[in-house]
């Protein structure tokens, strides 16, 4: 049976992605996006063409709001009237939903899906030489879900597109809105993309020290590999006294003994606000 998808943003950055991986599909899918630039990204790259927003609700299942967070309880409460009970509302970040910018709509069906992106070690990050760091290319991800609210069947159609749109997939997860916030912005941006940037400033500050800037490149990112390949039991091994040392001595000079902090709810909900 057809499933039929709206797709809202259809000719951003994501939204393009998203619309090249429906394409052959199961799901008969309506592309909206408001901006010229976007139709024509859609267009040259996908060969799709936009219809008008109000045709491509009509009747639509599932509504996927590929729009930024900024956006989406506004989007949503004004297409809220629009949509029959029954219908999946489908997000691609917990931030609003978490932060209760939805409608409340208890006959909607609310799901959330997030991709985790090919973990560093996949043997599939390039093919051919060309490099799919982001996912939804060649190399395989996992994905993270929620059903906000809904039924078991629900989730099973929230998940199936999941699995379509983020395509290739290592695997699936099933989670709550709460613990998807944990995972983006908590793990994912505060903390990982926080240090990673410290550590390309610390880069920055060896090589304004002396050390040439692709010697400092090369033993960074090398050691970067090696090091979590131990670190996340990719290999086995352990780290040599001295490096256990200079970690020891290393963490609290770096960190706050507080850093776990930024797990709590309270700074979780705080962070979203400020993206929403």
């Amino acid at each position: 049976m057809t499933t039929t998808i709206a797709l809202l943003g259809a000719g951003g950055k994501m939204g393009v992605r998203l619309a090249k991986n429906l394409q052959g599909s199961r799901f008969a899918v309506r592309h909206v996006e408001v901006g010229e630039i976007g139709r024509k990204r859609l267009l040259d790259e996908a060969g799709i063409d936009c219809v008008d927003q109000a045709t491509a609700l009509d009747g639509a299942q599932v509504v996927i709001l590929a729009v930024p967070d900024t956006l989406i309880g506004k989007i949503a409460h004004a297409i809220a009237p629009q949509l029959a009970p029954g219908t999946m509302v489908m997000l691609l970040d917990a931030a609003a939903p978490f932060a209760g910018h939805l409608p409340e709509r208890a006959d909607l069906v609310y799901f959330v899906a997030h991709p985790c992106h090919p973990p560093i070690f996949s043997a599939e990050l390039r093919k051919d030489g060309v490099p799919d760091f982001f996912g939804g290319g060649h190399a395989p991800q996992s994905v993270v879900s929620a059903l906000m609210q809904g039924t078991p069947a629900d989730f099973d159609l929230g998940e199936e597109i999941a699995k379509t749109i983020y395509a290739p997939i290592l695997r699936s997860y099933r989670v709550t809105v709460e613990q998807m916030a944990l995972l983006e912005p908590g793990l994912s941006e505060t903390v990982c993309a926080t240090l990673l940037d410290v550590m390309r400033e610390a880069m920055d500050e060896v090589v304004g020290r002396g050390v040439p800037a692709d010697a400092a490149r090369d033993f960074l990112l090398g050691h970067m590999t090696i090091l979590s390949a131990v670190i996340f039991k990719e290999i086995p091994g352990q780290f040599s006294d001295a490096c256990n040392k200079a970690i020891t001595f290393g963490k609290p000079r770096l960190m706050r003994e507080d850093w776990k902090g930024v797990f709590e709810r309270d700074e979780i909900a705080e962070s979203i606000r400020r993206i929403t």
